[in-house]
């Protein structure tokens, strides 16, 4: 679409009022506020032109304009500004960013939780399905005399972990004859490579140590159920209720479809899978969005990664007037800062694991 420059202006001025005022814009505010040496009735005439190309619309008789999913789309690809972090947000990222942390979907989900903190928005992280997970470790802690925590850890970085009560008391040499064992038999291996054959040489084993057959198979059990955990993508959600704090959802219809639509996470989950085949920074706006109850909002999201492995996707769900140049800043600088632990990770995994 060809917009004149004098178009261009006041499209991009009336979008910037309306993602700060959620009010519907009017000439006389854009004549006073912006700087564009037109009088209101030129601003009006121009207003009308860009309604009838489908750039803005009018809610109400004799009120102001305001975007469409149009006219969001053509700023977002042309018109809208760059923006730099200010100090405040490259230090508020710097804090809260927790790059001591081991577990690359860790540092991912930390990334999702900043980013819905810096924009007052909602940030859904996603870890993807590893083709290849390698075991690297298994632990097997108690707890109390009846209880143990089993961790199991991949080669990425991924920690997974799981409770399991006995129904009798263990000691510490079968705790750590049943590790020994796991650490055999299961590490250095790929979850294709895993099967039932390794957990019957596992319980034969254990066996001859005097471990009762109960406790084995519940530990055994956790052990499995960890490493199927690390094969399966997971949907995690931050400022779920952010939203409501924005005018266009105080109703209350609205903004319950949003939250439920937010809990079925499966929806949300497969619509950012699509976001991972795209190494740009992707935007979802209004109606090009799949999923019906969130057709007034937009998403924008990013996938972070290293060579060709894909660590993550984080996408951050607003209004369709949310302020884009912020969000799109802070999804940048946070991918260099990823992007660098994750190399970090790769370089040295036993450093870190330190």
């Amino acid at each position: 679409m060809r917009l004149d420059y004098r178009k261009r202006r006041i499209l991009q001025a009336i979008i910037d009022e309306y993602i700060d005022t959620a009010e519907p814009v009017g000439s006389r505010s854009i004549a006073k506020k912006h700087e564009l040496g037109l009088s209101s009735a030129t601003i009006r005439n121009e207003m009308a032109d860009l309604e009838e190309m489908g750039l803005l619309a009018q809610p109400h008789t004799s009120a102001g304009r305001v975007p469409s999913d149009k006219g969001y789309r053509l700023y977002v690809d042309r018109l809208m500004e760059t923006r730099n972090l200010t100090l405040d947000e490259i230090n508020a990222v710097t804090n809260e960013l927790n790059l001591k942390i081991n577990e690359l979907g860790a540092v991912i989900r930390n990334a999702s939780a900043v980013i819905s903190k810096l924009t007052k928005y909602t940030a859904v992280s996603l870890t993807p399905i590893p083709e290849d997970t390698e075991i690297t470790a298994i632990e097997a802690v108690g707890i109390d005399q009846h209880k143990v925590c089993i961790i199991v850890v991949s080669k990425s970085g991924t920690v997974k972990s799981s409770i399991v009560s006995l129904p009798v008391r263990y000691t510490e040499k079968e705790l750590s004859a049943f590790t020994q064992i796991c650490k055999k038999r299961l590490c250095g291996s790929v979850n294709d490579h895993i099967n039932h054959t390794a957990a019957d040489i596992i319980r034969a084993e254990a066996s001859g140590y005097g471990i009762d057959d109960t406790a084995v198979n519940l530990m055994l059990e956790a052990v499995f159920a960890c490493i199927m955990q690390m094969c399966n993508t997971e949907v995690y959600l931050n400022g779920t209720t952010n939203i409501m704090g924005f005018p266009e959802f105080r109703n209350v219809e609205r903004a319950r479809e949003f939250l439920e639509i937010l809990e079925e996470k499966k929806a949300i989950g497969n619509l950012l899978s699509e976001f991972a085949r795209d190494e740009r920074i992707k935007m979802l706006i209004g109606n090009e969005n799949p999923i019906e109850e969130i057709k007034d909002c937009s998403i924008v999201g990013a996938t972070y990664s290293a060579g060709n492995t894909v660590f993550g996707t984080i996408g951050v769900i607003g209004p369709k007037r949310m302020e884009y140049a912020k969000v799109v800043s802070i999804i940048e600088y946070i991918n260099g800062v990823i992007t660098r632990e994750i190399k970090r990770f790769s370089e040295d995994p036993k450093k870190n694991n330190s």
